[in-house]
């Protein structure tokens, strides 16, 4: 039933995104001039939780827009109703429905669904990750200088230092490629896919990333904060590889590659 809902809910977030996307509808910003939300991510959120608190009305929800419904449970929902709203609001078809299940503080399923290119991931622990049924494995590469990368910039805490355009140079200087597609979820669960070999950000929420690292570790792939140690949705930090760059990523990042 747990799954079952978890698919039902990803499906239906997806499928009401894929009909907005090049629709009209109205925009909110938050705290900056491009953090946004839509009247779509609000419509989204509804849905999901509409679907979950049917069959799980007990269950603790943490969601983007509304925050906690705070329930004494095992079991938490995590949720990001479209992960990648810049992208929604523009067109651009690399965004995505997040929505990862804790139990007992352990994360134990999650779905990141992209409607407009027909992938669906889901993983569950123990029990591997998958893309529209085909089981993902992470990539083999084994040089961060060979590697093709990911990230992801935050809307303000650019200029800290050792921080996101810091890091970014160091990279890009070695002519090292890295992407930015704009939606945590999808990259990491392309990580999962092996398409990139490793994802890193300074600045994540727990939405962001609840669904994608289960995914990365289930596809065989290694997830840590910023030192290496065990990852937290919780926290900032994220780097996610397919475990054979991952010490010497964290040696990029950290400028004690040298």
């Amino acid at each position: 039933m747990l799954k079952s809902t978890l698919i039902k809910a990803a499906q239906a977030a997806g499928n009401l995104i894929q009909e907005r996307i090049n629709g009209k509808f109205t925009i909110e910003f938050k705290d900056g001039p491009n953090n946004l939300v839509t009247e779509v991510d609000k419509a989204s959120e509804a849905l999901i939780m509409d679907i979950i608190r049917k069959e799980f009305p007990d269950h603790f929800i943490l969601s983007e827009e509304i925050g906690e419904i705070k329930m004494d449970s095992a079991y938490k929902w995590i949720i990001d109703p479209i992960d990648g709203t810049i992208n929604f609001a523009n067109g651009i078809p690399l965004c995505c429905v997040s929505i990862g299940i804790e139990k007992n503080e352990e994360m134990i399923m999650g779905a990141v669904y992209n409607p407009m290119m027909n992938e669906f991931f889901i993983a569950e622990k123990g029990q591997g990750a998958f893309l529209n049924d085909r089981r993902l494995e992470v990539s083999k590469q084994h040089k961060v200088k060979h590697a093709c990368l990911v990230t992801g910039f935050p809307y303000t805490y650019l200029d800290v230092p050792n921080g996101p355009l810091e890091v970014f140079s160091r990279l890009i200087r070695e002519g090292i490629p890295v992407r930015r597609l704009g939606s945590a979820a999808i990259d990491l669960c392309w990580v999962a896919a092996g398409r990139f070999d490793g994802f890193y950000e300074h600045k994540l929420m727990a939405w962001d990333s609840a669904a994608g690292f289960l995914m990365v570790e289930e596809a065989g792939g290694k997830v840590t904060d910023f030192k290496g140690h065990q990852y937290s949705p919780y926290q900032p930090h994220i780097v996610a590889t397919n475990g054979k760059i991952h010490d010497e990523l964290l040696k990029w990042i950290s400028n004690t590659h040298n």
